[in-house]
């Protein structure tokens, strides 16, 4: 009897970690490429980052190496989308930031800056707030970045809960761009060190006066 009731434990607690969703597939160039071939594989299947000052933030539990895997060739301008294997449900804003590796991005652990490409925020409309929940972001690489390997990373921070701790899901894709600019890309963060317990888009009430938000992290870098 003891044994089935941790099984029973056991089978709840994996139910609860596939309810989450991970971004792990990502598309250029009209092609969909499979699960993890451009995207580091993380480790905790599709749980959570909590704490501001874990490296986790960065690419995720597992991320902060390659791993077996590539790098995706893009260019300028070009446009790609990241999807998660489900349909994103829990409400808070979704980015997109890059991180230019010092040499091979297989080699790069995101320790680096970090500049902010893109936010997704939610449209206020007749009192009302509105979240883009889907499971896919399509967006597209800055034309004036510098040529080189950049760990492109795409971010969901879920504040559905006022009062518990936010959660971060995060994917990292390896890409290497070419046909840039010469830009210095600003403002640029830490991570970790770019989201604060104090930042109002991270302890928003999403359910209570909620009239305006300002997403967490640096201003979004524009060529």
């Amino acid at each position: 009897m003891k044994l089935s009731s941790q099984l029973a434990a056991l089978t709840l607690a994996a139910a609860s970690v596939s309810g989450h969703y991970i971004f792990e597939q990502i598309a250029h160039g009209g092609t969909k490429f499979p699960p993890y071939e451009y995207i580091r594989r993380n480790t905790n299947y599709n749980s959570p980052v909590t704490s501001l000052s874990s490296n986790d933030l960065r690419c995720n539990v597992g991320g902060e190496t390659a791993g077996n895997t590539t790098v995706l060739d893009v260019k300028a301008g070009d446009s790609f989308t990241f999807y998660s294997d489900v349909a994103v449900y829990h409400q808070g804003p979704i980015s997109l930031y890059m991180s230019k590796a010092p040499g091979s991005v297989v080699d790069y652990d995101g320790s680096g800056d970090w500049f902010k490409i893109h936010d997704w925020g939610p449209t206020f409309s007749n009192g009302q707030a509105s979240w883009p929940l889907r499971d896919n972001y399509q967006y597209n690489i800055p034309t004036c970045i510098p040529n080189g390997e950049y760990l492109l990373r795409i971010q969901s921070l879920a504040i559905h809960n006022p009062g518990a701790t936010p959660q971060f899901y995060i994917s990292c894709a390896q890409v290497r761009v070419s046909g840039g600019g010469s830009a210095s890309p600003s403002p640029t963060a830490k991570i970790p060190g770019a989201f604060k317990a104090t930042d109002p888009g991270y302890t928003a009430n999403i359910y209570n006066n909620f009239h305006s938000y300002t997403v967490p992290g640096p201003a979004v870098f524009q060529c």
